[in-house]
């Protein structure tokens, strides 16, 4: 195997197949992931990087395999799902007809994101919308959604955050950028751009830099609208910071902006809600965001693969073409209508109270793992102990959807 990882022409690395797995796609998102970068860097750190994670992502195929062989388990449990090893792990599972189910951490405190089959980053775009469509929002989980929603701009409720000190004046942004918000004003969000290229399968365009280029030539072209860009504050507030900032890359692209496009950099303290409320529409790449705008009823654009995406509440873009045809019908006439609203809120209180498994008894800790798991009895383990534990022991066990009841909590 190391031979093979040390002999091997590098670009025939991203697209190997070994025994039916991708195993150069795995490698590929790994070291990607290690330089914090959407593209692979043309150093020789870059190659050599490259081949030791194909070499272990061989390795991993080996071994699960010949663990499988021995041990035969009937279900495969791990975080995340994808890189290495865990996304090889998935393929190796899955060739063999072994259930599999992922985990990771949620935004929200005390809370979990479980998946049959696949990451979370997959399959919560292909859920079948027959899941949450026919909730029941009362005035009770009303209320609870909107203290959520509205939580979120602070960072409250949640133990992933990346703002210090929101600002939430448009003022402010109107003096930190430029932007006139009296005139139409049309807000893009970015994701991290490693982070796009390795969760989010391309969807209209080949990444997410690509996304940028059109999105900022197209808005050369109309001196009516007002583009500003957010880059995501997880750029430099991340768990893992950006070595290919965006602002860099647009640069390349764009030495001299058009008049009517600003951008918002990471470590800027601008409040992205409050940009937001303030814009006819908003165009997303792979943000959750689109969860959250959709249900305040501001109409979204959605040109990469998000969650928000095909739930029948955003403008989803397939080609570059089509994309184009969305950007005409800026600046749209109106907000979203009442049913539309009514159906986003159903979305995102399935989206943040349902699939979003709480367990009372893990806290935050500042250490690593960033959570203890400190149950305060034995009963807390057993059967009926824990709404949130239960949900996911089924799951596990008997492949019960990982949906946490909470209307009925």
């Amino acid at each position: 195997m190391r031979d093979l990882a040390h002999r091997i022409d590098l670009n025939e690395i991203p697209d190997y197949v070994h025994h039916g797995v991708n195993v150069g796609q795995h490698a590929l998102s790994g070291t990607l992931r290690f330089f914090s970068r959407g593209h692979l860097p043309p150093t020789p750190e870059g190659e050599a990087v490259l081949r030791r994670y194909f070499e272990a992502a061989l390795i991993t195929q080996e071994v699960t395999q010949s663990v499988i062989n021995v041990l035969q388990p009937k279900v495969a449990v791990y975080n995340h799902g994808i890189y290495v090893p865990h996304g090889v792990i998935s393929d190796v599972a899955r060739s063999n007809a072994i259930r599999v189910v992922t985990w990771n951490v949620a935004y929200k405190s005390k809370c979990f994101i479980f998946s049959h089959d696949d990451t979370y980053h997959h399959t919560l775009i292909e859920e079948p919308t027959s899941v949450w469509e026919n909730i029941s929002l009362d005035g009770k989980l009303d209320k609870e959604l909107d203290a959520y929603l509205k939580s979120r701009w602070y960072g409250t409720s949640d133990w992933i955050w990346f703002h210090d000190q929101p600002q939430h004046s448009l003022k402010a942004i109107e003096d930190e950028i430029g932007i006139d918000f009296t005139k139409p004003v049309v807000a893009a969000l970015t994701n991290v751009f490693w982070d796009a290229q390795l969760h989010y399968k391309a969807n209209a365009f080949k990444d997410m830099l690509e996304w940028l280029q059109t999105t900022i030539a197209y808005f050369g072209t109309r001196t009516d609208l007002q583009l500003a860009i957010r880059i995501h504050p997880a750029e430099v507030r991340g768990a893992i910071p950006s070595k290919q900032p965006l602002v860099e890359e647009i640069r390349k692209l764009f030495p001299e902006l058009p008049a009517n496009v600003f951008i918002i950099p990471p470590e800027s303290q601008a409040s992205t809600y409050s940009l937001c409320e303030g814009s006819n529409a908003v165009i997303i790449y792979g943000t959750k965001t689109g969860v959250e705008m959709t249900a305040k009823g501001i109409p979204v654009i959605v040109a990469g693969e998000a969650w928000i995406r095909n739930k029948g509440l955003t403008l989803d873009a397939d080609t570059p073409e089509n994309y184009l045809r969305l950007l005409e019908k800026l600046p749209l006439d109106s907000r979203m209508n009442e049913a539309q609203v009514s159906r986003a809120r159903k979305y995102a209180y399935h989206f943040f109270f349902r699939r979003f498994i709480p367990m009372d008894f893990v806290n935050e800790d500042k250490a690593s793992p960033p959570y203890k798991i400190e149950p305060p009895t034995a009963e807390t383990l057993l059967p009926g102990g824990d709404i949130g534990l239960d949900v996911i022991c089924d799951g596990i066990l008997r492949r019960t959807p990982f949906i946490y009841p909470a209307e009925v909590q």
